[in-house]
């Protein structure tokens, strides 16, 4: 029997490839957005890459009736949850905006879940839990300890998903700890576009080399690092999404509440990502060393055996890649969707 799975902030970068994929799983599709830093035109592409319609929504989580509408129309087996804002500089600047989004928003959902019968879900959340760790590699057994807004709303609903599952066995849920999710779809149809300055590295980079922004702003060069700047796991967007799909796919054998870290395990600087793109672009990258950003921890990269042993999941791109499809979604895409 075909299954139903609800993607909440669908339209965003990960979303959007998660819903490639699970299209080309045999599911059907049916995407929740408020749109406030995606585009639905995303979800056309994804149609006219797949073969295949997705039921959309224009829905803000942080509306109880409005959730609870869309369950009502659509028959939903399970959730993929991304639908939240997700800049850690700018949840320093704005943390209540992160705490009602995030927090209320996964709140609303949930009783919507709980009301109409769908106890399988899988949450998006995120490398920032662990903090400015001790020890590298970081496995999900690791301390958690989030040092900033956007972190400790995917912490404190990492808590309440634990709460749910230890108040009843009905639950199954999968927490991805994911970590800095790159590049784009292979066809440069769809990739990350977001609205107004961003937030995160490719697409800043990207927006550089394509003379749209003139600097890249390099936050701190004083770290305790190989080259001094912050050290990262980057995924491609691709690989992050077929993680989803295999986290999907193990609740089907009702493990209860499951965590996996998705990774590459490889650490690159911020400089090693400049170099690696000029390199797979040809285009240099201007960019000025500037204060530390608050929030930042030095170095965070992943340990990923347990989703492989687990999930059968491995990330399979590398940073050439990242870098590759990042500039050919730019280069077909200058001013996004």
């Amino acid at each position: 029997m075909r299954r139903t799975i609800l993607v909440t902030g669908g339209g965003g970068d990960s979303g959007s490839h998660t819903c490639g994929v699970g299209l080309g799983a045999g599911w059907k599709v049916v995407v929740a957005d408020n749109l406030s830093n995606s585009k639905s035109d995303s979800l056309s592409r994804v149609e006219v890459l797949t073969g295949n319609e997705i039921q959309f929504h224009l829905t803000d989580l942080r509306s109880t009736k409005a959730i609870k509408e869309l369950f009502r129309q659509e028959m939903i087996d399970a959730v993929i949850h991304f639908a939240g804002l997700k800049a850690v500089g700018e949840s320093t600047e704005i943390p209540l905006a992160y705490y009602q989004n995030n927090i209320g928003g996964t709140t609303n959902l949930l009783e919507a879940m709980l009301e109409y019968g769908c106890k399988d879900i899988v949450f998006s959340s995120s490398a920032t839990v662990y903090g400015a760790p001790d020890t590298l590699p970081l496995n999900e057994d690791c301390p958690l300890e989030a040092v900033n807004p956007y972190g400790r709303t995917k912490l404190y609903i990492e808590n309440m998903l634990k709460d749910l599952a230890a108040a009843s066995t009905d639950w199954n849920i999968s927490i991805l700890r994911y970590f800095n999710p790159v590049g784009a779809h292979k066809s440069g149809e769809i990739g990350e576009d977001p609205l107004g300055l961003p937030n995160n590295l490719m697409p800043y980079i990207t927006k550089v080399a394509v003379g749209e922004l003139e600097q890249l702003p390099v936050f701190g060069d004083d770290y305790d690092t190989p080259d001094g700047t912050c050290l990262r796991d980057y995924i491609h967007v691709v690989d992050l999404a077929k993680g989803h799909i295999a986290a999907l796919k193990k609740l089907e054998e009702n493990p209860g509440l499951v965590i996996h870290n998705l990774g590459t395990g490889q650490g690159y600087s911020v400089l090693d990502v400049i170099k690696a793109f000029e390199k797979a672009s040809g285009q240099q990258v201007n960019y000025r060393i500037t204060d530390r950003r608050a929030g930042d921890a030095p170095a965070v990269y992943s340990d990923p055996s347990k989703a492989e042993q687990e999930l059968g999941w491995k990330a399979e791109l590398g940073l050439e890649e990242m870098c590759q499809d990042a500039w050919r979604w730019q280069q077909k895409n200058p001013q996004g969707y």
